[in-house]
């Protein structure tokens, strides 16, 4: 099971548009548009979940920087959440040192 993270989503791309073009490398496992929990507007990334490690690897080398309803893409392999960036202020912060 690979898990993609895709990026730079137009606020108006559904999990039917991301599922839709993923579909065209291979078998989707699930998709998740991620959106705020105030507003429920769309934050603007997602993920995608394939069963098929080859079939995820083309898919992200295929979509990575290709256009989707006005905006490209950013599409690379999921960090594992152990791995996840500190929040933006924790960051900022650490730049100003």
């Amino acid at each position: 099971m690979i898990n993609i993270y895709a990026g730079n989503l137009a606020y108006s791309v559904t999990e039917e548009d991301l599922r839709g073009a993923f579909e065209q490398y291979g078998k989707v496992e699930r998709v998740s548009v991620i959106s705020d929990r105030l507003t429920g507007r769309s934050r603007g990334f997602g993920f995608v979940e394939m069963p098929n490690d080859d079939e995820g690897k083309n898919a992200i080398a295929s979509l990575h920087d290709v256009e989707l309803k006005g905006r490209k893409l950013l599409v690379r392999e999921a960090r594992p959440k152990g791995e996840e960036r500190p929040p933006r202020r924790d960051r900022d912060q650490d730049r100003a040192e």
